[in-house]
């Protein structure tokens, strides 16, 4: 049995939209891509680094698996970072793309995709990690398949965007186990889901 921890970098309003690059989201007419540029900083690193460095997998949409693989498969770019991305286990939740996927170690996930990432959840034994996502973390969320946020909320407004938590009547219990703050005034807050109260 795995754990399914969510990583996500978000405004004060909550948007998730496109954090790392101008154009990496342009949904809706975003137009503030990037926006999380500036908060980077080692503790951000570090705190990401301790689930990339322990025994995990990665489960990402088709979105972020194109942007990810787009920007990683290059490894002269971070050769940390790329090697890890490259040689971890990659599960792809997309109901267009086909096999073979153009990234080492991908595995497109099949069928209804809750119920395909409960039966991974049961079956698997490494942390499952979701970068981004965002469609395929609330649909999780919906059937309470997420044990753990790693939200990195930096001190930005945006006023528009897509956000990681939607006004959808949608409830849930967290409680806070770890909060660091970075030197770029990044607040990054861990909790894990109490599935009751």
């Amino acid at each position: 049995m795995s754990k399914i921890v969510v990583i996500e970098h978000l405004t004060l309003d909550g948007v998730m939209q496109s954090p790392g690059l101008p154009d990496e989201d342009t949904r809706d007419g975003f137009e503030y891509g990037g926006w999380a540029e500036a908060g980077n900083d080692p503790v951000m690193m570090k705190v990401q680094s301790k689930y990339m460095s322990s025994s995990w997998s990665l489960l990402v949409g088709r979105t972020t698996y194109e942007g990810l693989a787009n920007a990683w498969k290059d490894q002269s770019r971070d050769q940390s970072i790329a090697k890890a991305l490259s040689n971890v286990e990659k599960f792809v939740a997309s109901t267009t793309m086909v096999e073979p996927l153009p990234w080492e170690n991908s595995i497109l996930l099949k069928g209804n995709i809750p119920e395909t990432v409960a039966q991974l959840k049961k079956e698997h034994n490494k942390t499952i990690v979701i970068f981004g996502s965002g469609e395929l973390v609330q649909s999780l969320m919906q059937h309470d398949l997420i044990d753990e946020y790693v939200l990195m909320i930096h001190p930005l407004v945006l006023g528009k965007g897509r956000r990681l938590f939607l006004g959808d009547g949608s409830l849930a219990h967290l409680k806070l186990v770890d909060s660091v703050t970075t030197d770029t005034g990044v607040i990054i807050a861990t909790y894990r889901t109490v599935l009751e109260q």
